[in-house]
């Protein structure tokens, strides 16, 4: 059974909605590009709203440090998550367990990505579109995928409550990722879909 991350919260209702049909995490954005982008005060006071055992991931696209330290000290997070051209040392000098972004191409090499990010808690596995670090809905070729890696792989990009059964089923990451794949509009999510989504998942 997959678990599944919910990335791009913006909105109370949604983190409920979200909660409820059995999310183990929840994604928040701070990366001002972003149709999902959350100001602090916002994003404060959506994740004291979470529940116990909901886990808050911060996502983070080539930050500044001193903005990634600001919204540490702002909003509680349990895990980063760095979609950029982050090094291994500037993910880990948070001193937070974090995630690392691949966003996969024909050649990238998974097995040098767990050997440089070897105290990431997962490689986060995305859609490789120019200029556009995440959050796309394009879905890459699962078969990049090496059968065996050394990390937890959270599978992402193009994630759909249509297909997500097949992703699970093919692929076999510890998580699924999905942000556009289950909203009405960029940034609100649809209550229907995410229900959906969650329950294929684990399935």
């Amino acid at each position: 059974m997959a678990r599944v991350k919910i990335c791009g919260i913006t909105r109370s209702e949604d983190l409920h909605a979200a909660c409820s049909a059995g999310a183990d995490a929840l994604g928040f954005v701070f990366y001002d590009k972003s149709p999902r982008n959350l100001e602090l005060e916002l994003a404060a006071r959506l994740v004291k709203e979470l529940p116990p055992f909901v886990q808050s991931v911060g996502l983070f696209v080539d930050a500044e440090p001193a903005f990634i330290e600001s919204v540490l000290k702002n909003v509680p997070l349990d895990l980063l998550q760095f979609h950029g051209g982050e090094t291994p040392e500037q993910c880990r000098s948070f001193g937070r367990p974090y995630l690392k972004a691949v966003r996969m191409k024909p050649d990238t090499d998974l097995v040098k990505y767990c050997a440089d990010f070897c105290d990431a808690r997962a490689l986060l596995l995305d859609a490789f579109v120019p200029g556009v670090p995440g959050g796309t809905g394009e879905r890459f070729d699962w078969d990049l995928i090496p059968v065996s890696l050394p990390k937890p792989i959270v599978l992402s990009g193009g994630l759909c409550p249509d297909n997500v059964a097949l992703a699970v089923e093919q692929v076999k990451p510890w998580a699924v990722d999905v942000s556009s794949g289950v909203e009405s509009v960029p940034g609100q999510k649809d209550a229907a879909k995410l229900a959906a989504f969650i329950e294929r998942a684990k399935r």
